[in-house]
């Protein structure tokens, strides 16, 4: 027994070595914050769209081996229609287990996580595990990831590691894992084709010429195949919901409005600048940065105004992008001939820089994480959590339910929820927050199931501080 101690001291450092421990930690640190981010929003009600439902709808139809019929898209919808997403699968055993749309949260928390020590431990081939840990920090504080994480949730938590992996690779030229690690983003959203052949590019750019070609074809072969075959043979209406927007933001399609509104939209130019900005132009030396390109352009290209900007989730898959684009940049520059100064700066000057920038932006631009120390975070108004509360028990497991967005993601684990007005046949219960999202709110949840669903009577069975759910009156 004595002769093996050592061996079994050795398994631990075996299976996590020594100098990813820090990098690791970092993760774990990052995972409490997003994860503490997304439960508090959920727990007071406070969801931002219908999204949480709809993904907890999907992914429990996964878990309970159905398809994806989600019916807050609207009745008998495939949610294969809308985008191709089948990566969510990988989280019915845990919603299984734990059915409940933390599950979810939690998920996307670690996830979005995950990718930190990838990028940190990165960067500590090139430089200090200090300057390494400084990175893992600012990209971690960076204003995308935590607008991603500030935004219930999305699948795009699964390309974020997967598009670090596939980067991290290609930095330490091991060119077949990068390859595979970013074909599997096809499985993420059907856009996602688009950056497997900018990766495919970056591998052509770097003398990889029959593996960035093969890659490549496979990235063009799946777009077309998601988007002309995949998503209108499950969709509805037999079409891809999402082409009519790709307009560039003009509103006649000409070709001089198409230019002008995708490059001269001051919104857009905002977004372009903060997203250079945070890491202080470095990632321009790098040809990884051109990965981030078919986001931005199916995005700007968009005639849907809410792509453009800052907010939701649609920059945190920009995030892992342009930090490894930086440490690739940084490795450039000591490797190649470089001008002095800016030899200086990427060795030097630039990991204090994007750290600075990070932390002055959490509280400049209201980021979730600099929220984390503001008491009106955590305080709580406890009549209207008990009467949001009650509303949800009200409706029974099982039940036809029309609802609005602070109720959707509550009643999706356990009801079959409709979004307001979506419903064909009148269901059983209409459950409505008045004081939230309403230009002109109705008198009550009765009235507005009448007047959705004509011919049909509903009575009041609960009301609470503006929380309404009305019954059908058979």
């Amino acid at each position: 027994m004595l002769s093996r101690t050592p061996a079994l001291r050795r398994l631990p450092q075996r299976l996590v070595p020594a100098g990813a421990v820090p990098h690791l930690l970092l993760g774990l640190l990052f995972f409490v914050v997003y994860a503490v981010i997304g439960v508090i929003r959920h727990v007071r009600y406070a969801s931002m769209s219908w999204d949480l439902a709809i993904f907890v709808q999907e992914v429990r139809q996964y878990a309970s081996l159905h398809a994806p019929v989600v019916s807050v898209k609207g009745p008998g919808y495939n949610i294969l229609g809308d985008h191709f997403s089948p990566v969510l699968a990988l989280l019915a055993p845990a919603y299984r287990v734990f059915p409940t749309p933390v599950t979810l949260l939690v998920a996307q928390a670690a996830l979005f996580a995950s990718s930190i020590p990838i990028v940190s431990s990165t960067a500590a081939a090139f430089v200090s595990r200090s300057k390494s840990l400084a990175v893992g920090v600012a990209y971690g504080l960076s204003w995308g990831l935590q607008r991603g994480v500030d935004f219930d949730f999305h699948e795009i938590c699964f390309a974020v590691p997967l598009s670090a992996l596939a980067l991290r690779n290609i930095i330490l030229r091991r060119w077949y894992r990068a390859a595979a690690w970013a074909a599997a983003l096809v499985l993420v959203k059907e856009d996602m084709g688009m950056t497997v052949v900018a990766i495919a590019l970056v591998l052509i750019l770097l003398r990889q010429y029959a593996l960035g070609a093969v890659l490549a074809a496979f990235g063009t072969g799946m777009l077309i195949l998601t988007v002309k075959v995949v998503i209108p043979h499950f969709n509805p209406n037999g079409h891809y919901d999402y082409a009519s927007k790709l307009r560039g933001g003009s509103s006649t399609g000409a070709p001089l409005d198409l230019v002008h509104g995708f490059l001269f939209t001051e919104i857009k130019l905002q977004t372009l600048g903060y997203l250079l900005l945070i890491t202080a132009f470095l990632a321009l030396r790098s040809p990884l940065v051109l990965v981030a390109v078919p986001t931005l352009l199916w995005r700007f290209a968009s005639s849907d105004s809410a792509y453009w900007g800052m907010d939701w989730h649609y920059n945190a898959v920009l995030m892992p992008v342009l930090f490894l684009a930086l440490i690739d940049a940084v490795r450039r520059c000591e490797a190649y001939p470089t001008p002095v100064w800016l030899r200086a700066y990427a060795t030097q000057a630039v990991v204090p820089a994007v750290t600075a920038i990070s932390l002055v932006l959490c509280p400049a631009m209201g980021l979730p994480v600099a929220g984390l120390f503001m008491p009106s975070t955590y305080a709580r108004n406890a009549g209207r959590l008990t009467a949001l509360r009650t509303a949800v028990a009200t409706v029974p497991d099982g039940a036809t339910v029309e609802a609005n967005v602070p109720l959707l993601a509550h009643l999706a684990p356990r009801t079959t929820p409709f979004w307001i007005g979506t419903a064909v046949g009148a269901p059983r219960y209409v459950a409505l927050d008045l004081s939230t999202g309403w230009s002109d709110p109705p008198e009550s949840a009765a009235g507005y199931g009448e007047s959705l669903h004509p011919g049909v009577r509903y009575a009041v069975v609960f009301d609470e501080q503006h929380v309404q759910v009305a019954k059908r009156v058979d």
